[in-house]
């Protein structure tokens, strides 16, 4: 329990300086103020490319959030499962769940979409440490008694998923969330 409490005072004093350096870069720079909260590009396409931006962002967004909540439920469980601490798996969770939210109404994107990736690039690393494949195989050419999920025989562990979600969370920080989001019509010029 002292090393989850050492780990986030950690974190905290290593993040502090990085966000008063970016505040005080802000006034200096414009183009790093506030529209970095919401992408890496200043633009808010409307028209086709909005509309593409915004089914990417609220199907990412929807599939976090329904990933997110039952490891919140059960957070306890998953973090024991991974083989990580439960307070990596708080965060973990609780970024899926909120930055979720937050892609789907397209509000503070860049900063939504961070934590999520952060995640994901963990969640790659711990299938590489485990030695899982970059594609699983077929589950039905699996041998019955090599692999069953905890619901019976399922999809076997790889780390494709993770990286499709990593591809899809760099164009959204990127490209930003189009016109058709709370931060086109709060940033937008």
């Amino acid at each position: 329990m002292i090393y989850q409490f050492v780990l986030g005072i950690a974190i905290a004093v290593w993040m502090l300086p990085k966000v008063i350096t970016l505040g005080l870069a802000s006034v200096n720079y414009p183009f790093l103020g506030p529209y970095l909260l919401s992408s890496l590009a200043h633009a808010y396409p409307g028209g086709l490319a909005g509309l593409a931006l915004l089914l990417l962002r609220v199907s990412v967004g929807g599939l976090f959030l329904i990933h997110g909540y039952p490891k919140v439920l059960h957070l306890r469980r998953w973090a024991e499962s991974i083989n990580t601490p439960v307070f990596l798996c708080f965060i973990s969770a609780w970024t899926m769940l909120g930055g979720g939210l937050f892609l789907i109404i397209g509000l503070l994107t860049l900063l939504a979409t961070l934590p999520i990736l952060a995640s994901m690039l963990f969640a790659i690393l711990l299938h590489l440490i485990q030695g899982k494949p970059f594609v699983a195989t077929d589950p039905y050419l699996i041998p019955e008694d090599q692999y069953k999920g905890p619901l019976g025989k399922g999809e076997p562990p790889s780390w494709e998923k993770a990286l499709m979600y990593c591809v899809m969370l760099v164009a959204i920080a990127v490209l930003g969330p189009g016109a058709y989001s709370l931060d086109a019509a709060i940033f937008g010029r």
